[in-house]
């Protein structure tokens, strides 16, 4: 479709949010004609995927590396029809490097297939048909993905859009659908080698939030096998916000409008369908109603709910008898919300160093576990990122090291000390780091933390959890959380939804969206 092209009816579309799910929505969706209107609460767009400046360091929030910016990816796809630039990159190679306690020599994840069979073949020997088994899954779901099917389907039109992405080779994923990472480990023989169950565990809690005992298998093979051409991870120069920019840059030239400091404080609802929200302007703080055809929250599922007022089933609010009445769908979407398990937080450290405290040949991300006997989480493992010499993180001679562990979101909450509790985990944190950095008072220029309650002031995520629903067999693919949600004309986007997980899963969940509102007209 040509630039700028204009629909006769310019029908209105309500975005609240703007991550890059919320942006990928609102740049579409302006592109082909629709009056769009955005908002969100937070100073800067991106969401998990922004930036801050310290001094002359700049700091990725959250995620720090991308997938899908390949020929056929789904951000090379997204901003071709958007007829703007993808941003400049480097592949991660290795994609991680993971060191496994009392262990220095880490295992490195290679971009390049036959380079990563050769080491996983010498890490764990003995494990090649499992591998070989995620291969093949692989392959098979990433065909089925790439012609865009809609997971899960909620009406005949979803429907049909999954039958038409089935084909013959697809068929091999079906005996699967329902078994974990766990179960085919059992299969072959591997569920004892401790090594091996702890590199996936690693892996996948990163990816799906979950372990090997829960992550369901086709999950983990798109996970696991995304890091090897001709796919791959990439390292954006500059920062994570030239990707949240050129979206900004391209739905502001259709014609799109984006309030950031405007908070969305309810969801209107009449005779079931999303009319209108409530929105406060978060300088002046002016409230007014923003009416629209069509709303999409780029939220988390328990966010979603707060903002329609609904009460929970199995706590009963406060404000249950001032909620709108629900109808049997409504109140079945809210039970299963009720019943997740408890999403994960992250407790991340942010560090402007010396160039001399990073290791020379140090890879982009490494992953560090310190001790069998301890959780994947809190401390005891680390997500660390590391700035490239001249990526424009850092001035000349200096360098960013982002540092981030899982943690459980209660206790940041209800703790007695809370000041004491994050100088106490950045302490720890710092010492770990010293096992592979050379990070002390001659090196370090700059330190802060973030904690479940920083993530849930600056992106207004529930409690501030992280990385979305885990992908666990109830909760991923066809069993997901779908798109369209129990309110007619109101959509889910993002890391909540299928497929979720990082830029690339989000940005499939907004364009199944914009399909789907597509399809109406």
């Amino acid at each position: 479709m040509e630039q700028g092209l204009q629909r006769i009816d310019r029908p209105k579309v309500i975005v609240i949010g703007a991550g890059i799910g919320g942006l990928t929505v609102g740049a579409l969706l302006a592109h082909r004609g629709y009056s769009v209107l955005s908002f969100d609460q937070a100073i800067v767009p991106g969401g998990c995927a922004s930036t801050f400046k310290r001094r002359e360091f700049t700091f990725d929030v959250g995620a720090t590396q991308v997938a899908g910016l390949e020929p056929g990816g789904i951000h090379q796809r997204i901003f071709s029809e958007l007829e703007i630039d993808l941003p400049a990159a480097t592949p991660c190679d290795p994609a991680c490097a993971v060191f496994l306690p009392g262990e220095t020599e880490p295992i490195n994840v290679w971009r390049d297939p036959a380079r990563w069979q050769a080491e996983r073949q010498r890490q764990f020997p003995g494990s090649e048909p499992f591998w070989q088994l995620l291969s093949t899954l692989f392959q098979a779901s990433w065909r089925f993905q790439s012609r865009d099917p809609v997971l899960p389907p909620r009406n005949l039109w979803d429907l049909g859009q999954l039958i038409q992405a089935i084909r013959p080779d697809t068929l091999i994923t079906l005996p699967f659908t329902l078994m974990t990472v766990a179960d085919a480990l059992k299969l072959y023989c591997l569920n004892h080698n401790l090594r091996l169950k702890t590199f996936l565990d690693l892996q996948l809690k990163l990816y799906s939030q979950v372990d090997t005992e829960a992550t369901a298998l086709l999950y983990a093979a798109t996970a696991l096998g995304v890091s090897q051409v001709p796919q791959g991870l990439y390292h954006l120069e500059g920062s994570m916000q030239v990707l949240s920019d050129r979206l900004v840059a391209a739905l502001e030239r259709d014609g799109g409008k984006l309030l950031m400091r405007h908070r969305v404080e309810s969801i209107e609802t009449h005779q079931g369908k999303a009319v209108a929200v409530q929105v406060r302007d978060q300088k002046t703080g002016q409230v007014w109603r923003e009416a629209a055809d069509y709303l999409v929250a780029n939220v988390t599922v328990q966010n979603l709910t707060q903002l329609l007022n609904w009460p929970q089933t199995e706590k009963p609010s406060s404000t249950a008898s001032q909620a709108a009445p629900w109808n049997l769908p409504q109140k079945l979407y809210q039970r299963r919300i009720d019943q997740l398990p408890t999403p994960s937080g992250a407790f991340v450290i942010y560090l402007g160093v010396d160039q001399g405290a990073i290791p020379e040949d140090c890879p982009p991300h490494l992953q560090f576990f310190y001790d069998y006997s301890g959780p994947i989480g809190e401390n005891n493992s680390l997500f660390v990122s590391v700035s490239h010499p001249g990526d424009g993180r850092a001035p000349a001679g200096q360098a960013t090291i982002t540092a981030s562990s899982f943690t459980d979101p209660a206790p940041w909450w209800h703790c007695p000390d809370y000041e004491a509790l994050k100088q106490q985990y950045t302490e720890t944190a710092l010492n770990r780091l010293n096992s592979y950095f050379q990070v002390d008072s001659t090196t370090l220029r700059h330190c802060e933390a973030a904690t479940p309650r920083t993530f849930a002031r600056f992106t207004a995520r529930d409690q501030g959890v992280v990385g979305g629903i885990g992908q666990r067999v109830p909760t991923f693919g066809p069993f997901g959380f779908a798109n369209r949600t129990p309110v007619d004309n109101l959509w889910l986007v993002g890391d909540c939804t299928h497929p979720g997980e990082g830029t690339a899963g989000v940005s499939y969940s907004a364009l199944t969206v914009v399909r789907q509102i597509e399809a109406i007209q």
